[in-house]
């Protein structure tokens, strides 16, 4: 799998990746130390080739280094959660 360069603009709340021409994002906001994943997304053009799980881990670590919890409210960033139970720690379910 190709690791592709993403982009953080936690101002936005945002994190992006450009693969041919085509924008892939993931979007949150923020709740005091919870980060709530709200869309994630990836133009038909460039999809199967893992950018939203690249995406969703990169959300995922960053709240990881920030000492935060995710609830991950898109249905693929929930699906990657369960698929990943090396990051349960970090859920906030309600």
């Amino acid at each position: 799998m190709t690791t592709h360069q993403i982009e953080h603009d936690p101002a936005s709340g945002v994190f992006t990746t450009t693969v041919d021409g085509e924008v892939a994002l993931l979007e949150y906001r923020r709740e005091g130390d919870l980060l709530v994943i709200t869309h994630t997304g990836v133009p038909d053009a460039i999809a199967g080739r893992g950018i939203a799980g690249q995406l969703v881990r990169e959300a995922f670590e960053y709240a990881k280094a920030q000492g935060w919890h995710i609830r991950p409210r898109c249905a693929y960033a929930a699906a990657w959660a369960e698929r990943h139970p090396e990051y349960n720690q970090l859920l906030d379910l309600g």
